[in-house]
């Protein structure tokens, strides 16, 4: 199948195909003409691709993992639950630097609450 019909069952743009092609998590071959041919096994794919995406995981993390999906072993496996836990520890202090934010802020708009209570009351 062409590029864009895997991008649409895959529910993505053919932008996203071709990224992730670039990216070397997607392979393709090429017709005679130089035009991309996917099988049904792509449209699987871009749709794992996106689920990794949804957790927050990048280009590169996610190539990381990918041995582990394309050559299952016990050593791939745990090397990627290894990367995993990785980027949850790496989300984890993102997720607590965002929190530290929003405290600041909330301790922000008390004093400006203060102030326009004892000013302009």
């Amino acid at each position: 199948m062409r590029i864009g019909e895997v991008a649409s069952r895959a529910g993505v743009s053919v932008r996203s195909v071709r990224y992730y092609e670039d990216q070397g998590l997607l392979a393709s071959t090429r017709s005679a003409g130089g035009q991309r041919q996917y099988t049904e096994h792509e449209v699987e794919r871009v749709q794992f691709l996106q689920r990794l995406y949804a957790a927050g995981l990048s280009s590169r993390t996610i190539a990381e993992l990918l041995p582990c999906v394309d050559a299952p072993s016990e050593v791939h496996s745990d090397a990627a639950l290894e990367r995993m836990a990785q980027e949850r520890d790496r989300l984890t202090e993102h997720i607590a630097d965002l929190v530290r934010t929003r405290d600041a802020l909330n301790a922000l708009m008390t004093a400006a609450r203060e102030y326009r209570d004892a000013h302009f009351a």
